[in-house]
């Protein structure tokens, strides 16, 4: 009786492609642009990762059966950040799947289960989006609108491209850079993100993301009072007073007093506006402000 599993084994037409960083890179880009567009209520992200995979899963199982069950791996519930979750699982995943490809063209002992690979992918996927969203779209993305909003202020077109078109790039350098790592260091990557130089650059960023925010709240919350009135026959002007003593207390008291309602009554951005609206309508009309 012939031994058709081993056959395909040894057949060479049946081996395994080696994935190339170009291979690995081209998958992330495929990532990058489907992310969000075939997003599914039972699979979030799972359809575009399974679609940035799909090049270089059909490199590795050139049997039908095993390309098959590796689609149904890499659709299974996924959903992390666009650079740092989606970059380096990208890569992961490429470097995992590679050796479970050649576990199986060997017919050795598969260490690589899916177990394994789902695991590895569901304990990085929350941890790294968390990181991936507090420095890209908490930091990074508003220091490249504060550069532009005096241009936009002035007419310039550039006001309105410059932070679009520089996030935008950043995004796709980073996702990159991580998705050659992943698939560099495969199942240690994580590493690279415990790192002390990546540490200290997410520290430096939140740092430098706080003064970008309070350069913007100094610079761009304009709010005065309007509050005047005679002491002893000579003029009191409240926000003179203020200028000389605490000058920008005011914007600085609107936007501690909505990061306060945000903590206290989660992100109800809508909800905010409103309020926000109403109280400095009030003081408005009673002439504070």
């Amino acid at each position: 009786m012939i031994d058709t599993q081993n056959q395909i084994a040894l057949d060479p037409t049946m081996q395994p492609e080696e994935i190339t960083k170009k291979d690995v890179a081209k998958a992330y880009v495929r990532w990058h642009f489907a992310n969000e567009i075939p997003h599914t209520f039972e699979r979030y992200l799972a359809p575009s990762l399974l679609w940035a995979m799909m090049p270089i899963l059909r490199k590795l199982y050139k049997d039908d059966d095993a390309l098959r069950a590796a689609y149904e791996r890499q659709l299974l519930f996924f959903n992390t950040q666009l650079t740092w979750g989606g970059g380096v699982i990208t890569g992961l995943m490429s470097s995992m799947e590679q050796e479970r490809a050649r576990e199986d063209y060997n017919q050795e002992e598969i260490k690589m289960t899916d177990d394994l690979m789902y695991n590895t992918k569901a304990g990085l996927m929350g941890a790294l989006a968390g990181i991936g969203d507090s420095i890209d779209s908490g930091t990074i993305q508003y220091i490249f609108i504060a550069i532009a909003i005096p241009w936009a202020q002035g007419g310039s077109a550039l006001g309105a491209l410059f932070p679009f078109i520089l996030f935008a790039t950043y995004q796709v350098a980073v996702g990159l850079f991580f998705a050659r790592q992943g698939f560099t260091t495969g199942r240690n990557a994580t590493s690279l993100m415990q790192s002390a130089g990546i540490q200290n650059i997410i520290e430096l960023l939140s740092i430098l993301g706080l003064f970008m925010m309070g350069i913007l709240a100094g610079n761009y919350v304009k709010v005065s009072s309007s509050l005047e009135f005679e002491i002893s026959g000579r003029p009191f002007v409240l926000q003179d007073t203020l200028n000389s003593i605490l000058p920008g207390v005011l914007p600085l008291a609107i936007v501690l007093g909505v990061y306060w309602y945000y903590t206290k009554k989660g992100l109800k951005v809508t909800r905010a506006l409103l309020w926000l609206t109403g109280i400095l309508a009030v003081l408005a009309a009673v002439g504070i402000l």
